[in-house]
């Protein structure tokens, strides 16, 4: 059954569905804390819940871009539905959306007041670095690496937060 979750074990290969889930959960971790690292209220008041509604218009963007692009990667000369799966491509990307979700939470709650806005953004940060952590732990093990190589995968990801994180500092 080719679209059954784990590791197909003729190539060692993580199936579909489950590929799907771990490429936009780490794609859209990453593009949230790049989004909310890169909020500037230098012009004027700080608003967490219109930068909330940003950050989601642009993983919808992104997911829908991802998908399309996948569509039309794929169409063949004489195919009839490419409608069809242009619209099943793009709405297999909703892991990407689903991973900006503790983002919109957090900004939500600085508009909510309970803490600045600063202060979720801090928090999106590290929660999303250590999402990173947990993808990669989770995909390595789910390939079939051993802990201490799912584990050096996992702190493969975590730079890519670190990265992050450290630019946001230079960049403020």
């Amino acid at each position: 059954m080719p679209d059954t979750p784990g590791p197909d074990t003729t190539t060692g290969q993580l199936r579909t569905p489950l590929r799907r889930v771990l490429f936009g959960g780490v794609y859209g971790t990453v593009l949230a804390s790049s989004l909310v690292s890169a909020l500037d209220h230098d012009t004027g008041r700080p608003d967490p819940r219109y930068d909330a509604l940003w950050i989601l218009v642009a993983a919808l963007a992104a997911a829908a871009a991802h998908g399309y692009a996948h569509a039309i990667a794929n169409w063949s000369a004489g195919g009839s539905r490419a409608t069809a799966e242009t619209v099943r491509s793009v709405l297999y990307e909703w892991p990407l959306v689903a991973a900006v979700v503790p983002t919109l939470i957090a900004l939500l709650g600085a508009s909510a007041g309970w803490w600045s806005e600063s202060g979720g953004i801090n928090a999106v940060l590290i929660v999303n670095t250590a999402a990173l952590f947990c993808w990669g732990l989770w995909a390595a093990r789910v390939a079939g690496q051993r802990w201490q190589s799912a584990c050096r995968v996992g702190a493969v990801d975590v730079l890519l937060g670190l990265i992050i994180v450290g630019v946001n500092t230079l960049s403020h």
